[in-house]
C-alpha cells in the first residue's frame, strides 16, 4: 500500500529527540501473519508517525481489542 502525505504535520513528542518536534502521520494495513494461507485475516490498521527531525518511526495497532 502506497502512504501519502497530505502536508500536514503534527507536533509530537520523540523519544530520539527528547523534544516535541514535527511528524508525519498516517494510517496504514498491515499483515501480523507470517502464514500465507491466514494472512487475508490477520490484517490490522496502524498509526505510524514519522518524525522529521530525525527519522524515528513509531507504529502502533489502532484496535488492541
Amino acid at each position: 500500500m502506497a502512504a501519502t502525505n497530505d502536508g500536514v504535520d503534527m507536533a509530537e513528542a520523540c523519544s530520539t529527540c527528547d523534544r516535541e518536534t514535527p511528524h508525519a502521520v498516517r494510517v496504514q494495513i498491515q499483515t501480523e501473519s507470517t502464514e500465507p494461507e491466514n494472512a487475508e485475516f490477520s490484517r490490522e490498521p496502524y498509526r505510524v508517525s514519522e518524525c522529521q527531525v530525525c527519522g524515528t518511526t513509531t507504529s502502533t495497532r489502532m484496535n488492541n481489542a
